[in-house]
């Protein structure tokens, strides 16, 4: 069903079945299959591939030659109808990548609300991207990689399968991510390595001081006071208590498979 308020451009191909919402444009030679939902306000401008089960949001925006829910890069994958879930207000760059799930986890890669994706950034099968992250020109995720709000992965940086990366962490150009980089740190290097906190992101996100001096001192208990994580974990769960911020660290240490960067 296309709304009558969307317009697509007569080289457009959009298979019949397929769901456009209120004010949509889809440009020229754009193809979308049949089992694709697009939200109202979406725009997809020319050369864009979106292939479904995939459900995109509202007032997105999808520049040209993205592909957007083609199956994935996975030799178990066999043709399962998994999908791909993309909230709103995105910003989905030229050459961007984000690949249907795989039954072997959730069934689906998911991504949330007011991100920015720049130029060829591969988004793998069954991540769960978070709210408002911002990820650099040929930044990668591989399969079931998890990144929290707020986090920013620069230019050039991939990151390994299953590991996770934590809400307003930031991580530097070039750098290679093999293991979870907790909550609030700022990584860099081959393989990446904590350099601190994000101070100034947190700043600039409202978190006042006290926070702040919570987040240094767990910072300090994980990477300077030479105790094990499982020593730390009480520590911080007890911080966590007067500050909620602090409960980030404590939830990544229960779920981490791939431990923290070091």
């Amino acid at each position: 069903m296309i709304h009558e308020t969307a317009q697509i451009h007569p080289s457009a191909v959009v298979e019949e079945g397929a769901k456009i919402g209120a004010n949509v444009t889809v440009g020229p030679f754009t193809y979308i299959t049949k089992d694709v939902e697009i939200g109202d306000g979406t725009e997809v401008m020319s050369h864009v591939v979106i292939k479904g089960p995939t459900v995109i949001g509202q007032d997105n925006r999808i520049f040209p030659f993205a592909v957007i829910g083609e199956e994935c890069q996975d030799k178990k994958f066999n043709g399962e109808a998994t999908r791909l879930v993309v909230g709103d207000r995105n910003v989905i760059r030229e050459s961007v990548q984000m690949h249907r799930g795989t039954v072997q986890d959730k069934g689906v890669t998911t991504v949330g609300s007011d991100n920015l994706f720049c130029v060829n950034v591969h988004i793998a099968h069954d991540c769960v991207v978070g709210d408002n992250i911002i990820m650099g020109n040929n930044a990668t995720l591989a399969g079931h990689v998890n990144v929290e709000d707020y986090a920013i992965i620069s230019a050039l940086s991939p990151v390994h399968q299953f590991c996770t990366v934590g809400a307003h962490s930031f991580i530097g150009g070039g750098s290679i991510v093999v293991q979870d980089v907790p909550p609030y740190v700022m990584a860099q290097g081959n393989h990446a390595k904590p350099f601190g906190i994000n101070i100034e992101g947190l700043k600039r996100r409202g978190f006042e001081k006290p926070e702040l001096h919570a987040i240094r001192r767990a910072y300090k208990e994980i990477y300077r006071s030479g105790k094990t994580l499982a020593e730390v974990k009480p520590v911080l769960e007890e911080m966590a208590k007067e500050f909620p911020s602090i409960g980030l660290f404590v939830k990544l240490f229960e779920n981490s498979t791939r431990g923290i960067i070091r």
